[in-house]
């Protein structure tokens, strides 16, 4: 049984303990719920047991960070339950694999993501750059989840042997989500003197970031770093200090809060996978859109990325 923290003053319906959070900006009293907590969302996310699941990558892929390029038609998976997006593409490898050991047990199939060109197709840039595989929400939903109804992600993810990963320096994956809040935009311009409401889309994350002894550590070691803080700012966590799988999870809660958890293995998360609750840019998320997962690399058209494996994606709600 997943647990339920709360804060100060929320839900007196739920038997639940405050906790503190303290941040930069001061010390509140947050809400945390363990990712997992309420029920699953059935028509969206993953479990990759369909042995003839299929991704079609429609090649090449779209570079609109870089370049302006949306190349159609876009990558889709069969099920229509993942897409790529239009931003930065789809990783170069979208290939369904028998479950590494020790996962999920029953399960048999999990899903292997890997690229080469996570720029420009046949550019190089030599910098860092990213894909995205983008799981569908709010298309399936047919709308956005507001977080009064405490959304939460969690997925295992396979950590290969270290000497299998990049040898660089940097981020090598991360698992986002896409939220929405409200901001107060100053006037457009002498005409206009009053300010003016708008919606504001802004990804959370938590990124596998990689020191390579080869860059001057004292030795390899991988870390969890967590976008972000109340200023915009990636923040480092817990220390990686084993491969194979782990539990992750990300939950938002009604005071607009997001909160990070992480644990080695494949057992539901509990309050002590805790890793820290933020204000992300100093943004209330009001609406959870999607999640999705990045695939980092150098990008210098001769090194593949880490091989990333990822298994039972899935979409909670507390209400």
């Amino acid at each position: 049984m997943n647990t339920l923290l709360s804060y100060c003053g929320w839900a007196e319906r739920l038997l639940v303990t405050a906790v503190v959070v303290g941040l930069a900006a001061g010390t509140v009293c947050a809400a945390q719920v363990v990712p997992g907590t309420g029920k699953k969302v059935k028509n969206v996310g993953d479990d990759f047991e369909d042995e003839g699941w299929t991704y079609t990558l429609n090649s090449p892929k779209s570079t609109r960070n870089i370049d302006e390029r949306e190349r159609t038609p876009s990558g889709e998976s069969e099920n229509e339950r993942w897409y790529e997006g239009m931003k930065r593409g789809h990783p170069d490898i979208i290939r369904r694999i028998q479950t590494p050991e020790n996962g999920l047990p029953g399960s048999k199939g999990s899903l292997l993501l890997r690229s080469l060109w996570t720029g420009i197709p046949g550019r190089p840039s030599y910098h860092t750059q990213q894909d995205d595989f983008i799981a569908d929400v709010n298309y399936r939903l047919g709308t956005t989840i507001p977080v009064d109804r405490t959304p939460s992600v969690v997925v295992r993810v396979f950590l290969p042997p270290v000497d299998t990963w990049e040898n660089r320096s940097g981020a090598h994956f991360g698992f986002r989500t896409s939220l929405t809040t409200t901001v107060t935009k100053p006037p457009r311009g002498i005409l206009f003197s009053s300010s003016r409401q708008e919606d504001e889309t802004y990804w959370t994350g938590m990124f596998i970031e990689f020191q390579s002894k080869t860059d001057g550590s004292e030795h390899d070691y991988a870390y969890w770093r967590l976008r972000a803080d109340q200023n915009g700012n990636d923040f480092r966590s817990k220390q990686i200090t084993t491969t194979g799988w782990w539990t992750i999870g990300v939950s938002h809660t009604p005071d607009g809060m997001v909160h990070y958890y992480a644990s080695p293995g494949v057992d539901d998360l509990t309050a002590e996978d805790h890793l820290a609750s933020h204000y992300p840019y100093g943004y209330r998320a009001e609406y959870f859109k999607t999640f999705f997962f990045n695939v980092c690399n150098g990008d210098d058209g001769k090194t593949w990325s880490t091989p990333w494996v990822v298994d039972d994606p899935t979409l909670y709600v507390l209400r």
